[in-house]
């Protein structure tokens, strides 16, 4: 069983930028791709990003490509979700999740684990 615990949320500027992190334990890190979701008021849960089992591969919403940056250290068990050029409509809370299976684009439903989020919110 592997526990997902996030951090780093918290009340930005638009334009501004946050970090978050995501320590996982109970499994071997290394055996799961990594991916960043987010849910915000009212809608469904939306993929952010993800990355492979090394980190040598990732993959990006369209809405986030080029301001989001996702990365990990195997050694500290951690992944991280660096936001750059916030915007008010990337207000949501975050969640980091778990899959054995590196998949672009990964659906919701098909992650094994996941934490219990952290809220990020964007002030215009």
């Amino acid at each position: 069983q592997v526990q997902l615990v996030e951090s780093g949320g918290g009340l930005v500027q638009a334009g501004g930028a946050l970090k978050l992190s995501c320590v996982a334990s109970g499994g071997t890190f290394g055996s799961y791709a990594m991916a960043w979701f987010r849910q915000a008021p009212g809608k469904e849960r939306e993929f952010v990003a993800t990355i492979s089992w090394v980190g040598g591969s990732t993959y990006y919403a369209d809405s986030v490509k080029g301001r989001f940056t996702i990365s990990r250290d195997n050694a500290k068990n951690t992944v991280y979700l660096q936001m750059n050029s916030l915007k008010p409509e990337d207000t949501a809370v975050y969640y980091c999740a778990a899959d054995r299976n590196y998949k672009k684009d990964p659906q919701a439903d098909g992650m094994d684990y996941w934490g219990k989020g952290t809220l990020v919110t964007v002030s215009s």
